[in-house]
């Protein structure tokens, strides 16, 4: 009889959108004639942009002939889109080495395995409220996770303790699911918190693009002394709908460098290699192809149009809680938008009501931790007219 990964019973039964998505597929199968708006899952709306569909086109085109087939690739990724995204990271001021950059599926898959770089003998610090995935990989490998607050009070912007240690920092700005953005003073404070914890700070930025302010930081190497304490994850699901394409990458610094129990210098670097040689045949030769046209000035202006359109329905979104009163945060360098559930209701009883009175969806922002429990998390990545539809709607239980 095979010993089992016990851990797994410590992790809740339902992943918060497969709740999500049982509560609403009951509701749609019970009420067929009713139209059901989805504003809940970050999945976005908007098709590929025109350069992107060509250079997909391109890469499948050449699968074709003999002179131009791709096999295998490395594992890291190819040259000519690692080199695409530390020119994109250098054009916002940001010197980010390509053979630093590891190309994979998508930001969820490597926050999750990045786990196994760090032995169940560690602190983890996570945000209440947090991104589901940075909690459950953890719970699932046994590592021991300390939460802190974030709040009304902090603008959801938790700031280090120094009477807390930790080994792993896990940070999100644009924040999901609060949509909150720290500038460069408050990353600053956290870089230097993990320098003298001697900590490494996993920061997640898959929603960079949507960051309109110059003065706010989109990556954590655009604050002094990260290279030495970070790890940077980003995506293009959101820059440029890649949610079903599937493209992400990862930027370990080589300077990461622990001493093992045994005196050896370990470089998460040459770790993090190490697990994509063995564990991953890296991503499509096609997608890749597709994610270098994003980086190109066309991909970038048609990404930055899209994009635009989000923004403009989260505006949408926040001008409706504005006219009723309704506190909220994000909805600005972000596509969330996460407010206060009216007469302190539970945000799960709140998402009930909108499903059943007025047939829109969200997320309750219990199923982000505790301190989600009285807010909801809206998404501006449906379609424009939906959009507004559902804001009608919500103004009748406002």
């Amino acid at each position: 009889m095979p010993k089992l990964n016990e851990n797994y019973l410590n992790v809740k039964d339902s992943y918060l959108f497969a709740e999500i998505a049982r509560r609403v597929n009951e509701y749609a199968a019970a009420h067929p004639e009713q139209k059901i708006i989805r504003l809940g899952i970050g999945d976005v709306t908007r098709p590929l942009a025109p350069n992107v569909i060509a250079s997909l086109h391109e890469g499948v085109d050449a699968m074709g002939s003999s002179e131009t087939f791709m096999g295998y690739g490395p594992e890291q990724g190819y040259a000519f889109l690692r080199d695409a995204i530390s020119a994109y990271y250098k054009s916002y001021g940001v010197d980010v080495d390509p053979s630093e950059i590891f190309i994979s599926d998508g930001a969820k898959s490597d926050t999750g395995n990045i786990t196994e770089m760090f032995d169940a003998d560690n602190t983890i610090l996570v945000p209440d409220p947090v991104y589901p995935v940075y909690v459950d990989t953890n719970i699932m490998s046994g590592k021991n996770i300390t939460y802190m607050s974030g709040n009304a009070d902090n603008a959801f912007l938790p700031m280090p303790d120094p009477n807390v240690h930790a080994d792993v920092i896990y940070l999100c700005s644009p924040n999901n699911p609060t949509g909150a953005v720290y500038n460069k003073a408050q990353l600053k404070e956290w870089v230097d918190y993990a320098l003298r914890e001697h900590a490494v700070l996993l920061f997640d930025a898959a929603y960079e693009a949507f960051i309109t302010d110059p003065e706010l930081p989109r990556s954590i190497f655009a604050i002094e002394g990260a290279k030495e304490c970070a790890i940077e994850f980003c995506s293009l699901s959101k820059t440029a709908g890649f949610t079903g394409t599937r493209c992400g990458y990862t930027v370990v610094p080589k300077a990461l460098t622990f001493p093992a129990a045994n005196g050896t210098e370990m470089s998460l670097h040459a770790m993090w290699n190490r697990r994509q040689s063995t564990k991953f045949n890296g991503t499509s030769y096609i997608i890749q192809k597709g994610a270098a046209a994003v980086f190109t000035p066309e991909g970038l202006a048609q990404c930055k149009e899209n994009i635009a359109y989000y923004q403009e329905n989260a505006r949408i979104i926040a001008q409706t809680l504005q006219k009723h009163g309704v506190r909220f945060f994000g909805g600005v360098h972000s596509p969330y938008i996460w407010f206060e559930c009216p007469q302190q209701m539970d945000s799960w009883d709140f998402f009930d009501k909108m499903l059943h009175e007025i047939q829109v969806v969200g997320t309750p922002g219990a199923g982000f931790g505790e301190n989600g429990k009285y807010f909801f998390r809206l998404t501006a990545f449906g379609d424009r007219e939906n959009t507004i539809e559902a804001m009608a709607r919500m103004e009748t239980i406002l």
